[in-house]
């Protein structure tokens, strides 16, 4: 899907794949050898525990970097879209309260988001020398200035 959309905007891929906190620096030197220009960090709870990590080395390498999660923009990470992790976690506990009450689980319906937040952090994209338009600005459900 993602190969589909890039090819359709006449975008390369380069995927870089991590097993492991130790694979973050050869992962971030081997983009900057192949030259970059951006990085989407895809959802994953090691991308998701390691982001201090990845946002510093985002920083160092001056790469700009898209996120799943507002957490990240608020510690540096430049961008980031994608569903609200505190909804996640009320409507994880609405189920919960549902099935200890007695509901199945089997006859709960199924959810997906139906709203996604965009987080921009200002400071990141002044450091990387980028300006964001202000009909972007607009559009953010978060700015960190």
């Amino acid at each position: 899907m993602v190969e589909d959309a890039a090819a359709k905007l006449g975008i390369s891929l380069y995927p870089v794949e991590v097993g492991g906190r130790d694979d973050f620096e050869g992962a971030f030197a081997a983009m900057a050898r192949e030259r970059v220009d951006a990085l989407v960090v895809l959802p994953d709870p090691l991308t998701f525990t390691a982001r201090n990590q990845v946002v510093a080395l985002a920083g160092r390498y001056r790469l700009p970097a898209i996120y799943h999660a507002r957490e990240v923009v608020e510690i540096g990470g430049l961008l980031s879209y994608g569903v609200s992790l505190e909804y996640q976690f009320r409507r994880a506990a609405w189920y919960v309260d549902k099935i200890l009450r007695g509901a199945k689980p089997a006859e709960l319906a199924v959810e997906q988001a139906s709203s996604l937040e965009l987080a921009i952090n200002l400071a990141t994209a002044k450091a990387l020398g980028l300006t964001i338009p202000a009909s972007l600005r607009m559009r953010a459900t978060r700015v960190v200035e």
